[in-house]
C-alpha cells in the first residue's frame, strides 16, 4: 500500500470550443465506483440536450480501477484521451465527464481526441490537486480527569485528534502516520504514567 497518492482538491469545470462544437468538462473527486457513476448520471441529467457525455475515472490508492467510455464517439477518440489526462496528471479517486454539443463540423478522429483531452486537462487544472496521506487510527482510553489535558497535549504536538467520547472512560481517537505509532505510544505512556490503554485500528486517508 502506498504512503500517499494525489487526487483532486475540488470540483473543476472548464469549457472549450472547437469548430463550433462545445466541450464542457467537469472533474470531480470521488471515492467509489458508485460515486463516479452517480457523478456521470448527474451531468447527463443536467445537460440532456447534449449529444455525447464521454467519461473516464480512476479509483484507488494504487489506481486499481480505470474506466472510460466514448458514449457514441468513434472508438478511442473520447474516453481514452480523457483517461490519459488523469494518468498524465498522476491523479486517482477522480472522474471526468466531457459533454459535447455538436457544432455541425466533423473534427476527425485526431481532432476529437485533442478536443476531449484538452477539455479534460482544463477541468483538472481548474480543480487543482492535493496529496492524501495514509494514517493509522489509534484509540486511547483514559480516566475522565486526565482526558482534557491529554487532548490538549496531543493537539499541541500536532497530532490529529479525530474524536473524543466520554463514556465509562474517556476515549480519544487519533490519526497518525503508521511510522509514528510507536512515538505516540511512548508519548502517551510518559504523559499518563502508563495508565492509558492504546489500541491501533484501521488505516485511513487524510488530506496533507
Amino acid at each position: 500500500m502506498p504512503a500517499s497518492y494525489r487526487t483532486l482538491a475540488a470540483t473543476g469545470v472548464a469549457e472549450i470550443e472547437v469548430s463550433r462544437s462545445r466541450f464542457l468538462a467537469e472533474a470531480s473527486r470521488v471515492e467509489t465506483e458508485e460515486d463516479a457513476r452517480a457523478a456521470i448520471v448527474r451531468v447527463r441529467r443536467t445537460h440532456p440536450d447534449a449529444r455525447h457525455h464521454c467519461t473516464a475515472f480512476v479509483l484507488g490508492p494504487r489506481r486499481e480501477i480505470e474506466r472510460s467510455n466514448d458514449d457514441g464517439e468513434p472508438s478511442g477518440t473520447a474516453g481514452a484521451p480523457i483517461l490519459d489526462t488523469l494518468r498524465g496528471a498522476d491523479l486517482t479517486d477522480a472522474v471526468v465527464v466531457v459533454t459535447r454539443w455538436f457544432g455541425g463540423t466533423l473534427l476527425g478522429t485526431g481532432g476529437l481526441a485533442r478536443a476531449y483531452g484538452d477539455a479534460a486537462r482544463a477541468a483538472l487544472e481548474a480543480a487543482g490537486s492535493v496529496v492524501r496521506v495514509r494514517h493509522r487510527t489509534v484509540l486511547i482510553e483514559i480516566d475522565h480527569g486526565r482526558a482534557g489535558r491529554l487532548e490538549h497535549d496531543l493537539r499541541a504536538r500536532g497530532h490529529d485528534v479525530l474524536d473524543v467520547e466520554y463514556a465509562g472512560t474517556a476515549r480519544l481517537s487519533v490519526a497518525v502516520r503508521p511510522e509514528q505509532v510507536d512515538v505516540l505510544r511512548q508519548l502517551i505512556a510518559e504523559a499518563t504514567g502508563g495508565d492509558a490503554a492504546l489500541v491501533t485500528g484501521d488505516d485511513i486517508w487524510r488530506d496533507a
